[in-house]
């Protein structure tokens, strides 16, 4: 059993070795200065690079670090989600590897958690180093989400906050496979606070979140926590067929009462298009539900773990201990 601490710090990783080392070395020096016992949980999201095994060698000396190593990639909602399972704080942190998010802002969070609020997360008020349309395709997603959900799912933040350990026990009672985590925080509710900041560009390495990966998160978040796409088919079929009766009394009103010839051929074929177009949409967004649904019938856990490397205390001698397991 994992032993009681006051703050865990989850980091989700996937081949940041060229940052990890800067990220341990600011993470220490900020919980340090709290003067609480702290664990640091770093989740190896099937990384290639030498990641993990810089996080094992920390391990070795320090043991407030723990290597949760993944048996390969999961995905970045699947690591914080095993961090969640292995955290042992009355806190805990979630923050990414790359120091885009600045781990001193932990201790503004921290105040505010002192304060009686069981989630602080943080909202971006600039993101540096970042293209025109990730900002703006960003905007318009978090948008989106807001007006398609009943759910208050802040705009412009990510997973990048602090959870009371009552959150973090109830997280751990959601079962769902396609996770979107910012969301199910926002759903499961509690007393829930915002701190602004300016974030930074990644100190070094790439993005691990180029389009195709945004677009699978988008696709979550809304699935997850919306069925209006499915109502809109419903919505545009009742337009195109009112248009399409309209457009149909237009031809037999001009082939009764003029002379004109009716040119068929390109009316028909565009109205084909437009119809066919709107069918094969609104079964890519079915599809996307029913895939979903598909994925939790299986019933597969939602991660598996290859080792856990953490330093255990026992009567002045430490010991290296490691273990295989899987979580639903």
């Amino acid at each position: 059993m994992a032993q009681k601490c006051r703050y865990s710090i989850i980091i989700p990783m996937y081949n940041e070795e060229a940052v990890i080392e800067e990220t341990y070395r600011r993470l220490k020096k900020v919980m340090g200065s709290t003067g609480e016992s702290y664990e640091l949980l770093f989740v190896n999201d099937g990384s290639v690079d030498q990641s993990a095994q810089m996080i094992r060698d920390y391990a070795r000396w320090d043991e407030s670090v723990k290597l949760i190593d993944f048996a390969r990639n999961f995905g970045h909602q699947i690591a914080i989600t095993a961090g969640m399972d292995y955290a042992a704080g009355d806190a805990v942190v979630i923050i990414d590897a790359d120091l885009q998010d600045p781990p001193e802002l932990i201790l503004d969070m921290i105040a505010k958690w002192e304060e009686g609020y069981e989630v602080v997360y943080a909202r971006r008020t600039r993101r540096s180093g970042e293209t025109r349309f990730k900002k703006w395709s960003a905007s318009l997603f978090y948008r989106v989400l807001r007006a398609s959900t009943d759910t208050d799912i802040p705009v412009d933040t990510g997973d990048f906050r602090l959870i009371d350990r009552k959150v973090c026990d109830e997280m751990k009672r959601l079962p769902e496979k396609n996770r979107f985590v910012r969301g199910l925080v926002s759903w499961v509710g509690f007393r829930q606070t915002a701190i602004e900041y300016e974030r930074d560009e990644r100190l070094a390495g790439e993005t691990k979140y180029p389009l195709k990966r945004m677009l699978k998160l988008s696709l979550d978040g809304i699935t997850s926590f919306s069925h209006k796409p499915l109502k809109l088919a419903g919505y545009v079929g009742a337009v195109l067929s009112i248009g399409g009766f309209i457009y149909m009394l237009s031809v037999i009103a001009s082939a009764i009462f003029t002379d004109s010839t009716i040119k068929g051929w390109p009316s028909m074929v565009s109205i084909m298009l437009i119809f066919n177009g709107f069918i094969l949409i609104m079964l890519g967004i079915l599809g996307e539900y029913v895939g979903r649904i598909y994925d939790e019938t299986k019933a597969r856990p939602l991660y598996i773990v290859r080792d856990v490397y953490q330093v255990e205390s026992q009567s002045s001698q430490s010991r290296l201990t490691g273990r295989v397991a899987h979580h639903d």
